[in-house]
């Protein structure tokens, strides 16, 4: 009996165990799923690779965009989308060109750029070292080694060494702006956009985008653009009034105008075109598009 009586218990617990994970299967499956298991990873579990359907993605479970890229399968994907589609309807995608990404991250947007196929090369610049391992990782696990060309440095006005600032949680978020106090300080090499495509045996008249995003550090780096944007290159970027100040925001644009007439600006899902010299000084981050 006492037996009998085991194998019924290791009967019932095999049976619970398998039911359990049935269900735990049906529920990390959905976005609801993802997010409890995500945000339950302890700091023991340092990089994750998930199938993102027509690529692979390795990220930190400990940063915002790994965890966004779990949850959905894709960091902010539509932005490139639209971005290329844009491009196509005003006629500004010159087949052949390069792409000049400045702010790789860890490869997210240089995938979806690769997968599109509208640029024969990328040079994605990126100089958080934790974001660069993981962006050369990516890089390789999806066979674009011929294609991208991955920079571990900040792009500049100036060639040296930079301090640079490491968000914690949003690896995305860090600068060479301290943004937060409990960001850790580092040093950085940093170079001019021209050294760095010099380097990369890219001429500007090569480069059909250039798309940064690099945390408030814009007006600097495009000081040192200015082979690219009087070439009138599209120039897709984040712009921030609230890190640069109603000044250096005026400054900017001024510089910004210089080159460009037009400009399309997105607010959330609402487009805007208008003259580069009506962009506004205040105000929240927004998408910029400068073309014409």
């Amino acid at each position: 009996m006492p037996n009998a009586k085991r194998l019924t218990t290791k009967y019932w617990k095999r049976a619970l165990r398998k039911m359990r994970d049935r269900v735990a299967t049906r529920l990390f499956d959905t976005r609801l799923g993802r997010d409890i298991l995500i945000s339950a990873i302890g700091p023991r579990v340092q990089t994750m690779t998930v199938d993102c359907g027509d690529h692979v993605m390795s990220f930190s479970p400990a940063d915002y965009i790994g965890r966004k890229v779990f949850r959905k399968g894709h960091f902010e994907r539509d932005h490139v989308d639209r971005l290329l589609a844009v491009l196509r309807e005003r006629g500004l995608q010159r087949r052949g060109t390069v792409l000049l990404e400045l702010g790789g991250n860890i490869g997210t947007q240089t995938c979806y750029f690769a997968l599109s196929g509208a640029y024969r090369r990328i040079v994605s610049v990126e100089p958080d070292p934790r974001n660069f391992r993981l962006l050369s990782i990516n890089i390789a696990d999806n066979g674009l080694q011929d294609l991208v060309t991955a920079v571990n440095c900040a792009a500049g006005d100036r060639s040296g060494q930079l301090d640079f600032y490491l968000n914690r949680k949003n690896h995305g978020k860090s600068s060479a702006l301290r943004q937060s106090a409990s960001d850790d300080r580092i040093s950085v090499p940093v170079q001019p956009v021209g050294d760095i495509l010099a380097k990369a045996g890219v001429e500007a008249a090569d480069v059909g985008l250039v798309w940064m995003d690099i945390e408030g550090y814009e007006p600097v780096a495009a000081r040192s653009m200015q082979a690219l944007m009087a070439r009138k290159t599209p120039l897709y970027m984040e712009f921030t009034p609230a890190f640069y100040g109603p000044e250096q925001a005026r400054a900017f644009i001024a510089d910004l105008a210089g080159h460009y007439d037009e400009c399309l600006a997105f607010f959330g899902d609402r487009s805007a075109a208008m003259k580069v010299v009506d962009l506004p000084i205040e105000g929240e981050q927004f998408d910029v598009l400068f073309f014409g």
